[in-house]
């Protein structure tokens, strides 16, 4: 990691930006550098991040995962579209303007190497850093689009909560032939609690889950039947035979206006080749809560904490650790920012942008929000289909130099603001 942001501040520096350091913090080091030489101008604050997300299950990748390799249109390697892609195209967005007279505007650009992990030291640096950072706009690079051809700017982004859920019975594994039956199985409390969460619609069961959802105004709703994607290209997208979720929501509203859980991860007993009859000791699960806007996460936190509490037999023992929580962001679609990415977009591609709502979650997006003041504007080019947290994860080659064109205009149209 440290290696990492060392070669991103070298890259910096080589394009132009000043006052470039790598700034430690509790975990891993911010990258920053500016260039602030027009006082009359607005200022962008650009973020990204230069981790990535583990490469497990590593024998699922067709080449090694930190090989970038080409094939067709598109380069795999971990983290080509999370987000070293975007993370590329919008420093050579700078460097071309500093290589033809300089930047039009002024520019602050933070890279972070935690965001991958719930961006845990963000808030003390963005905290202790507020003069640094203050800025007219702020500009995620860590974003996607619609599609190859279609670009679309988010408005929102879902907060995430993070648990691993451990249930506990015996001290030790037991033979399954002299203890079964007699004693509690933490992996079957485990299944059956997880198995409760839901109901047979598809609804959330934790307490109060759903009280501060919003619903969609006629425009939001207007946008979103506007968007050509249609059930059956996601379905293709995602691998599988059939879609799921929430009865009464199309696709588009499950992923973007409403919340969910997810089982990430299982794990109990004897989960190696062959057989081993026992009854295990401890069962354990990770569970993920995306978040949508007004939802608040202490809230669902408490709420699933009395799920657990209500439903948990008294023959087993368990813990809850809490990892991440970050609330959901909704932003203006009005913004002088959001204008500028619109018509920059539209000139890139030939083709009008649409708004969408984000599903994934960005810590700084919330956290900007709130310390400095300003909303983002969230303009990556990463697709839905390039298997993002995924192996053989990829980039979209012919969208990297529209990209750095998006980026180009993006900061010559606010350029011409005040």
């Amino acid at each position: 990691m440290q290696r990492g942001a060392e070669w991103l501040s070298r890259k910096m520096n080589e394009l132009g930006l000043e006052h470039v350091e790598v700034i430690p913090t509790g975990g891993n080091p911010v990258v920053y550098g500016e260039w602030l030489k027009l006082p009359q101008k607005l200022t962008v604050l650009v973020y990204g991040h230069y981790d990535v997300q583990p490469v497990d299950p590593l024998t699922e990748w067709v080449s090694p995962p930190f090989t970038p390799t080409r094939r067709g249109e598109n380069i795999f390697a971990r983290g080509a579209s999370d987000m070293k892609g975007n993370g590329i195209a919008v420093l050579s967005a700078l460097e071309a303007w500093m290589r033809n007279g300089g930047l039009p505007i002024n520019v602050k650009v933070l890279f972070e190497g935690e965001e991958e992990i719930g961006s845990h030291n963000l808030e003390q640096f963005i905290e202790s850093h507020k003069e640094k950072l203050q800025c007219d706009i702020f500009l995620s690079a860590d974003a996607l689009i619609t599609g190859p051809n279609l670009p679309s700017l988010a408005y929102s982004a879902r907060g995430i909560l993070f648990f691993e859920v451990s249930v506990y019975g015996p001290k030790t594994d037991l033979h399954s032939g002299e203890f079964g039956g007699a004693v509690e199985n933490p992996a079957k409390v485990l299944c059956e609690l997880i198995a409760g969460m839901h109901d047979s619609s598809g609804r959330v069961t934790l307490p109060r889950f759903y009280e501060q959802v919003r619903t969609l105004s006629g425009e939001e709703r207007a946008d979103l039947a506007r968007t050509p994607v249609s059930e059956e290209e996601f379905r293709q997208t995602a691998g599988v035979s059939q879609l799921d979720g929430e009865e009464g929501f199309s696709t588009l509203e499950r992923l973007g206006v409403r919340p969910t859980l997810e089982v990430n991860g299982l794990s109990s007993g004897f989960t190696g080749e062959g057989e081993k009859n026992v009854l295990p000791a401890r069962a354990m699960a990770k569970i993920s809560m995306r978040l949508v806007p007004y939802q608040n996460p202490q809230a669902i936190e408490e709420g699933f904490r009395e799920y657990i509490r209500k439903n948990a037999p008294s023959t087993v023992r368990w813990e809850i650790k809490k990892f991440s929580s970050v609330p959901a962001v909704l932003m203006s679609r009005d913004s002088l920012g959001m204008h500028a990415a619109s018509k920059a977009l539209e000139a890139a591609f030939g083709v009008k942008p649409i708004f969408r709502l984000g599903g994934g979650t960005l810590p700084v997006v919330g956290l900007v929000q709130e310390k400095l003041g300003v909303d983002a504007v969230m303009m990556g080019f990463s697709l839905p289909e390039d298997n993002l947290h995924a192996p053989n994860e990829k980039y979209y080659l012919p969208n990297f130099p529209r990209a750095i064109e998006s980026y180009i205009r993006f900061f010559d149209l606010v350029s011409h603001e005040r």
